[in-house]
């Protein structure tokens, strides 16, 4: 991929070692050909993340993932994100240029007095409280660290027919990990990239969204 000022790193040094990262990831990866070309460049973005090369393989892709994923950050959709990590993560000035706004609503006071009084997690409220502002709607929702959260948003698509333009379902751990991205796997209706087994996190959210992004402003550059 060519030099892309908006979405690669910002001094030449930082963009040579990028560079020669993905390349070792591509020289060592193996057979990756499940991927089409857009998809391994965010598998391989979240191996440059993580080392972990388990990835190629474990990630899967709803068929409409990648163009719904780039047709919402052309938009400037707003991410909604189970944790503050992930918004923190993700590059200010990318963000910008595409209009593209992050909220997550996990430490909002209302959100943690629901959770007491309904016996459920933070991370559900959340979702909850995203779904009544209206804001999941045409958002990318990116889940990396609660397995609730990604439960809720899939009850909310099911029940409430809330429709994000993807769902970047990645949550990480022992208790209802796995089992909630094999649940969103299920769903046809709304676009969604998942990584199979206990393995995910914010950092792999981050990298998936970060890939759209530089895909995204390729795409403008070639137009």
């Amino acid at each position: 991929m060519s030099q892309n000022s908006v979405t690669e790193q910002i001094t030449q040094a930082g963009r040579n070692i990028e560079h020669s990262s993905f390349a070792i990831v591509d020289a060592e990866a193996g057979d990756h050909g499940i991927y089409t070309d857009e998809q391994w460049l965010l598998v391989r973005r979240m191996i440059h993340a993580t080392a972990d090369f388990e990835f190629n393989g474990l990630t899967e892709f709803h068929p409409d993932a990648m163009q719904a994923g780039l047709e919402a950050i052309t938009s400037g959709a707003t991410i909604v994100v189970d944790v503050e990590m992930i918004g923190v993560g993700l590059s200010k000035p990318r963000l910008a240029h595409f209009g593209v706004k992050t909220r997550h609503y996990i430490s909002d006071l209302d959100v943690i007095e629901h959770a007491r009084m309904e016996g459920t997690t933070r991370a559900v409220q959340a979702m909850r409280k995203a779904h009544r502002l209206g804001v999941l709607e045409g958002a990318i929702v990116g889940i990396g660290n609660a397995p609730t959260a990604l439960l809720e948003v899939i009850r909310l698509i099911k029940e409430d027919g809330v429709r994000p333009a993807l769902v970047v379902g990645m949550p990480v751990g022992f208790v209802s990990a796995a089992a909630s991205k094999d649940a969103l796997a299920e769903l046809m209706a709304v676009p969604w990239v998942i990584t199979r087994g206990r393995k995910g996190g914010s950092t792999l959210v981050v990298s998936a969204i970060h890939a759209l992004l530089a895909l995204a402003e390729a795409s403008r550059q070639n137009q």
